[in-house]
């Protein structure tokens, strides 16, 4: 089989790396909300034995938050080197009427909401 002028299969490829990138990151800051929110469900329980010791950052916390940051951390510098390869690619290289933007922006916006789940961890740990 012949391979034609127009290969758009290296800028699917690198779709596909980008979106593997995404999942990896979508579960790592997944793991890191389960790990706050469990440590805050633990705390709450000793609440009944110790009834004032919700008054610090958890050590749970603190690692869920580590897990969601390195999560979006990955998701961000992900999108950064799809955008970087995909300006090396050729025009012979692209799909002609398909957006290559898409990915980066869902990318880059899931970054953004991961950060903005941090923030939220870490001022509702208390």
């Amino acid at each position: 089989m012949a391979i034609s002028d127009s290969d758009p299969r290296v800028f699917f490829a690198a779709e596909r790396t980008l979106l593997a990138w995404l999942r990896t990151g979508l579960t790592i800051i997944a793991i890191g909300f389960m790990v706050a929110r469990f440590g805050l469900f633990v705390r709450l329980m000793s609440l009944q034995v110790q009834p004032h010791r919700l008054d610090t950052l958890s050590l749970s916390a603190g690692l869920g938050i580590a897990f969601v940051i390195v999560g979006s951390l990955a998701i961000f510098l992900a999108a950064i080197q799809h955008s970087r390869f995909i300006a090396t690619l050729t025009p012979h290289d692209l799909p002609p009427t398909y957006s290559k933007k898409i990915a980066i922006i869902l990318s880059l916006l899931v970054a953004a909401l991961g950060i903005v789940l941090a923030g939220y961890l870490l001022f509702t740990s208390n």
